[in-house]
């Protein structure tokens, strides 16, 4: 860890005591460090840096990026303090503890977090994106779904991979369902109570945002899912009629008829994508805690399905996926 400690010294931080903190389900771990100039947040990707995985280093220098973009919009992004996005390693301000993911499961009230995090969200897909972001169309979306689903899950539920004439139906399935949705606003991609803070700040400033380095450019709908639509937990009718229609308030000039059918369309695609993570994340990656949500995954999935605008994945699945196989295999052995 001399690369780390290096890093850290240079910056003011060599006295600093390291906390570890909760990571997601990628390939970086985060440590709290108290004792230095200011508190600050270790975003550590070191290790993935070393064996030369090529996507740490493109994800440091997209999260700054992409911070720098949410900041010039008074959003509230981790100040970036120091990078070394060649060695994986970024040292943040320090948001704190409170994520609204955290605050919900102590019992707050959800509706005022949700409305702050959809209000923010409405100001950040009303503003131009920045450039050079990689477009979340329907080639993209399939290609992920692809890498989850066909590539893991398919072999899991079925025992054998799905032949090249499935793979080109399933991603003309996908293209079809996108297609009359795609759009050109900045898309979050992961934008769920993780990855939301409560702030002592005011307004829109009052939600912190992180893990933003896979934005890209797409269909707003697609956050106001990740938002509303959540894999990991429960939101309450109420809840979720609440936002969306805060959300539509502040955004007069879209169609609320034609977003609710693109927010369907982003729904099934997503669901069915996530649900088919959670395999991938048991058997590839020995994290089987994760496959607890696959039940909530696949719910919303045939929730989705039952929009027209998802007509080309429902399809396709009521051809190749018999409905008592849409659910997870159980843990690997």
């Amino acid at each position: 860890m001399t690369a780390v400690a290096d890093f850290l010294a240079a910056h003011g931080y060599r006295a600093a005591t390291p906390a570890p903190l909760p990571g997601d389900a990628g390939h970086r771990r985060y440590l709290r460090l108290r004792g230095g100039p200011h508190p600050a947040i270790l975003m550590d990707g070191s290790e993935a840096a070393a064996v030369g995985l090529a996507s740490a280093e493109a994800d440091l220098r997209a999260f700054v990026d992409i911070a720098a973009h949410l900041r010039s919009l008074g959003l509230s992004a981790p100040e970036v303090i120091a990078a070394d996005p060649p060695g994986g390693l970024l040292l943040l301000e320090d948001l704190g503890d409170d994520t609204h993911a955290a605050l919900l499961d102590a019992g707050a009230d959800p509706t005022p977090l949700y409305l702050a995090a959809i209000e923010a969200l409405a100001v950040l897909h009303a503003a131009p994106p920045p450039p050079d972001l990689p477009p979340w169309d329907g080639a993209a979306m399939s290609r992920a779904a692809a890498a989850t689903f066909l590539d893991w899950w398919w072999p899991a539920a079925f025992g054998t991979a799905p032949t090249p004439t499935r793979r080109d139906a399933f991603a003309a399935a996908i293209r079809d369902t996108i297609a009359p949705f795609e759009g050109t606003a900045f898309v979050h991609r992961d934008w769920f109570p993780a990855n939301l803070m409560r702030l002592d700040r005011p307004g829109v400033c009052a939600t912190g945002i992180l893990d933003f380095q896979d934005a890209a450019v797409g269909h707003p709908a697609y956050d106001v899912v990740s938002l509303l639509e959540d894999a990991r937990r429960d939101v309450a009718p109420e809840v979720r009629d609440a936002a969306l229609d805060r959300y539509l308030s502040l955004r007069p000039e879209l169609d609320a008829a034609t977003f609710r059918a693109a927010m369907a369309a982003m729904a099934a695609v997503r669901h069915l994508r996530v649900a088919a993570l959670w395999v991938r994340l048991d058997r590839r990656d020995g994290k089987p805690r994760y496959l607890v949500h696959g039940p909530r995954c696949w719910r919303l999935l045939d929730a989705a399905l039952q929009h027209p605008a998802t007509a080309p994945l429902a399809r396709f699945l009521d051809s190749e996926v018999p409905r008592y196989q849409r659910a997870n295999p159980r843990a690997a052995a």
